[in-house]
């Protein structure tokens, strides 16, 4: 095996599955059924409902780092030399570049998002700069609103 120059030989390497990865929320309170993506932030949710709730101490204290790696054989990140080193951003790494889910949408370019943050983000600059269409779209490339342009009256001329 090759030897890693930048990660820590001490540090855990945690492999977590696709399903596990795509999941938004595994912690629902029985009461309100509002999500959590940790235990513990739904035990201290519980307190609001006035229900019994327990935060669990850890057995050990001796705390490991953990990194963690993508289950795609074919991606970099699947080597644990290239491990991300938190679950954040090993969900955001897996939703962005295996996942074909794009939950979010841009109601402006119609653009899809798999990552919240990024969809948060595209929307401040979407149409802020960029070519407008008749139809609506905005297009951040001239030739693309010129493409757009073309077929929409190929299709208004033909119809």
């Amino acid at each position: 095996m090759v030897c890693c120059v930048y990660a820590d030989p001490d540090a855990e390497v945690v492999s977590l599955s696709p399903k596990t990865l795509l999941e938004s929320d595994r912690y629902v309170c029985e009461i309100c059924n509002q999500g959590f993506q940790r235990d513990q932030n739904l035990q201290m949710h519980r307190r609001r409902h006035k229900v019994p709730w327990k935060l669990l101490k850890r057995e050990t204290p001796v705390v490991r780092k953990r990194v963690f790696v993508c289950p795609e054989p074919t991606c970099l990140h699947h080597d644990p030399c290239h491990a991300l080193g938190d679950l954040v951003g090993i969900k955001k790494h897996f939703r962005r570049k295996h996942s074909n889910h794009k939950q979010w949408v841009c109601e402006r370019c119609s653009k899809g998002y798999a990552v919240q943050s990024d969809y948060k983000a595209h929307l401040k600059t979407c149409g802020t700069r960029g070519h407008s269409c008749d139809c609506g779209r905005v297009f951040s490339r001239f030739v693309l609103l010129i493409i757009n342009f073309s077929y929409s009256f190929i299709i208004s001329t033909f119809l």
